[in-house]
């Protein structure tokens, strides 16, 4: 097979530190192998007046979500963080059968490449449909050309059948083999879980040197089940669990102590700060200065970490004017050692000999001067989603001219909107999960 030559674009090589370069851009065998000028003789795709990323990553992601667009809802509106879990999501993810999780991987994994994304970090639960789950998932984002890390979300809500379905499911999908994916070991949440089970947790993802993927004090909620249960704060039951590591990915963390804070540091862990979602479960505001590194998700809230990394940039700046844009560019770095960690593709995330060809060409002819001093300015004022032209994973197109390159956008609604129908008749029969933390008994 003859290189491809994307040529006449400019070349995002890094994002943190910034490099930005006029040339030409090779891939051959999945990888880039050279910028510079292209070959003779090698096949050529036109980015004249294109900007050329590296693919955007999302940390943390809920696919199992992506069907529950303008779901009805017909219960009393949720007052707390518990209770839109109880009313919603815990009600939602009951409800899910095999074809709905493969339809929700399919359209929320449709979403992000479209945008842009190119890596999806995922947390599932289908606790009616665990065996096999993730290879479905697995399956569905390598079918469109997405990258994935993937983790069945193990909890005690669901009673301890449940809970070790979910931790085998786990142990299952780590010892598979799928190019374009990777394990974890997903658990919900310090509140959702017993001491039994967290150990469990820990010890699968030391045995398998992964990490372990979970929720961190979203909501005061966890802290005070922790507080009641074990006399500990969330952070502190978890790093004497042994759960947290320098591969372990923590969602969240809004409601920390400095101590806590300084147990994350010190363990090297990923922590994934979800702006969006924070603000609409009205959780409260993450110490975004308080992480490094400090990963971006959209906790399920769609896949464009464009808009993400703007949200989380204004909500950050609020705050603290202090902030400025290239504090954006450090955040999706973040977010992409995250997977090139999973992976061991040191280089995934930057566009250079021997990465990952996995890159996003924006269609952004801009009336303005760009330079590597001002690509953060034009990341948060100016490019977007709406840029997004040719997205490429491992070396292979995955959108071309806006549209899935990979599989029939078409057919692909038709078996997601009838997959979407189901699965809401389904949920009118779920009531609202009887958990409650211990706390609130």
């Amino acid at each position: 097979m003859s290189p491809l030559a994307l040529t006449g674009g400019t070349v995002v090589a890094s994002l943190a530190p910034v490099r930005v370069l006029r040339a030409d851009l090779i891939v051959e065998d999945g990888r880039v192998t050279t910028i510079g000028e292209a070959p003779s003789g090698a096949t050529t795709r036109d980015c004249s007046g294109c900007l050329v990323i590296p693919g955007n990553v999302c940390a943390h992601h809920h696919l199992y979500s992506s069907l529950a667009r303008g779901m009805p809802y017909r219960l009393d509106p949720p007052r707390t963080f518990v209770d839109i879990l109880r009313h919603v999501w815990w009600r939602l993810d009951r409800a899910l059968d095999e074809e709905a999780v493969w339809a929700s991987a399919s359209v929320g994994g449709a979403v992000a490449v479209l945008n842009g994304t190119t890596t999806v970090i995922d947390h599932h639960a289908s606790p009616n449909a665990i065996d096999g789950s993730l290879d479905r998932i697995a399956s569905a984002l390598a079918d469109l050309g997405v990258r994935s890390l993937l983790c069945y979300e193990v909890t005690d809500r669901d009673g301890p059948e449940r809970a070790d379905g979910g931790l085998e499911e786990n142990r299952r999908f780590l010892k598979g083999d799928w190019p374009l994916s990777r394990g974890m070991v997903g658990a919900h949440a310090s509140f959702t879980l017993s001491e039994e089970t967290l150990a469990a947790c820990a010890d699968l993802a030391a045995s398998a040197g992964a990490g372990l993927h979970v929720h961190v004090a979203e909501d005061e909620a966890d802290q005070r089940d922790a507080l009641a249960r074990f006399g500990r704060r969330v952070v502190e039951r978890l790093a004497g669990a042994g759960a947290i590591g320098d591969r372990a990915v923590l969602a969240h963390c809004v409601h920390l102590h400095a101590h806590e804070i300084e147990l994350v540091r010190a363990a090297g862990a990923s922590v994934v700060h979800n702006a969006s979602s924070n603000m609409n479960n009205g959780v409260g505001h993450a110490p975004v200065r308080s992480f490094d590194p400090l990963a971006l998700g959209t906790d399920g809230v769609g896949g464009d970490m464009f808009a993400e990394s703007r949200t989380a940039y204004w909500r950050a700046r609020e705050q603290d004017l202090s902030i400025s844009p290239s504090w954006v560019l450090e955040r999706m770095a973040d977010s992409a050692r995250v997977a090139a960690r999973a992976f061991d593709e040191p280089l995934l995330g930057q566009i250079q000999p021997g990465a990952p060809a996995d890159l996003t060409v924006l269609a952004y002819d801009t009336p303005t001067p760009l330079s590597e001093e001002n690509l953060a300015g034009h990341w948060v004022f100016g490019l977007g989603a709406r840029h997004v032209r040719d997205v490429m994973v491992g070396g292979e197109w995955s959108v071309l001219d806006r549209k899935l390159a990979r599989v029939d956008a078409g057919e692909l609604t038709v078996r997601c909107r009838q997959a979407a129908a189901r699965l809401w008749e389904r949920m009118d029969q779920v009531a609202e999960h009887p958990f409650v933390p211990a706390e609130e008994v």
